[in-house]
């Protein structure tokens, strides 16, 4: 069987093919993960969500050009967005936490052990938040930027700012109101 037949069974939901051209490429694209992560636990978590972006796309691909090509590019823009994303978040979170953590002098080590609990669950519930909504609260409550700097910064207009702003808000104190009583249990 040919490439281009398996690809077409597999846009047919054939669970055969689909294993067949994991099995084909999983070996590849998991190096090109490891190489990139150089942890094995992160190149597995990056190589499944290679291949769930491969089966959302598969559609989209041109039986005239390479598949392995193809494929292998795929996979290299999921690793820089991946990098980006991870790289932008661990510098907020560290710039979160020296923030809170600034506000913390001469507490006691039970009021520091439940403002610590407080900030995981802050950071967790922010990262929780749809992309635009995140990135729009930490502009502007923990960056402190004006609304016009984020709407600079996120290329949209202010009114956009201000409802996805607005948005991540009401969904962030949900999130927090539902894990009350976990850091109080502490």
């Amino acid at each position: 069987m040919g490439l281009n037949e398996v690809i077409e069974e597999c846009l047919e939901g054939k669970e055969g093919a689909w294993r067949m051209l994991v099995d084909t490429y999983s070996k590849r694209v998991f190096n090109m993960a490891y190489h990139f992560a150089g942890s094995f636990e992160e190149a597995e978590d990056l190589t499944q969500d290679i291949f769930l972006k491969l089966y959302n796309s598969l559609s989209k691909y041109d039986r005239g050009k390479n598949f392995t090509a193809w494929l292998l590019t795929l996979a290299k823009n999921h690793l820089i967005d991946s990098y980006r994303k991870t790289k932008w978040e661990k510098a907020n979170r560290e710039e979160f936490d020296e923030h809170l953590a600034s506000q913390d002098s001469g507490d006691s080590p039970d009021v520091r052990l439940l403002k610590e609990a407080s900030r995981k669950a802050v950071w967790k519930s922010l990262n929780s938040l749809p992309a635009e909504a995140r990135m729009a609260v930490i502009l502007r409550d923990i960056q402190g930027k004006s609304y016009e700097e984020v709407a600079e910064i996120m290329s949209v207009p202010i009114g956009t700012v201000k409802s996805r702003i607005n948005r991540g808000r009401l969904e962030l104190a949900k999130i927090l109101s539902s894990k009350k009583e976990t850091i109080h249990d502490l």
